[in-house]
């Protein structure tokens, strides 16, 4: 099942070769089999991949992994699906992984316009979280960020009614760009008059602690799917 044709591409990613550390090489090669999904172009069986049936939520770019971990850890009753192009970010979430005992996540290291196309179905997820992508703050390059019309069309058309998406930003210009992008889908609805306070499910990432000292702002947005 594919319908990239009807999506433009957007990459709002550069491949950076960064260091992995020890323990995430350890990481990739003793915990990666269980954990590691490898990008195939056909729709994944999730009650297959994750031995049952239950609510699944995708987050892309999850850079390090320590909220998706911390999420997994408090919601056991969720699957959650990561999908990260970083090497050290891939390998420092199946660190995580597999010091917390955790096994509600399965992570994908592949580009995520393809992941959503091609390997997941229509309807098929509870939710999908999207936290500080890329600001790609300079103006000419607005045009690379993640959150534009038609990538927003194909989230949606991923989450079953009722379901949700949850971004955060801690640029203003984006967040609102964010507003105005998603309050013009008509898959989604608001659920607050503009942006959200931070649900308790969203755990505060070193990253946004610092922020937050410096006196650095952030903005989440939580749409429903109707």
């Amino acid at each position: 099942m594919s319908d990239t044709g009807a999506h433009p591409r957007i990459r709002s990613y550069v491949l950076r070769a960064g260091r992995v550390g020890s323990g995430q090489a350890r990481a990739l090669a003793e915990i990666g089999p269980q954990f590691m999904l490898p990008y195939h172009a056909a729709v994944l069986d999730l009650d297959a991949v994750f031995g049952r049936a239950a609510p699944r939520i995708l987050e892309i770019g999850f850079g390090m992994g320590e909220g998706l971990a911390e999420i997994a850890a408090a919601h056991p009753e969720n699957d959650y699906l990561g999908v990260e192009v970083h090497t050290p970010g891939v390998g420092a979430l199946l660190k995580q992984l597999g010091e917390r005992g955790l096994t509600n996540v399965r992570v994908i290291q592949h580009d995520a316009f393809e992941v959503l196309t091609q390997m997941l179905k229509p309807e098929s997820l509870a939710g999908i979280h999207i936290f500080f992508p890329d600001p790609w703050h300079k103006k000419r390059h607005h045009k690379r960020r993640l959150i534009q019309p038609p990538l927003v069309s194909l989230l949606a058309s991923r989450i079953a009614p009722g379901g949700y998406i949850h971004l955060a930003t801690d640029w203003q210009d984006y967040a609102e760009q964010m507003l105005a992008v998603l309050s013009a889908e008509p898959q989604l609805q608001n659920t607050v008059s503009d942006y959200a306070p931070r649900p308790d499910t969203r755990p505060l990432t070193k990253f946004e602690q610092r922020g937050i000292r410096l006196g650095h702002g952030v903005w989440d947005l939580v749409f429903r799917r109707t």
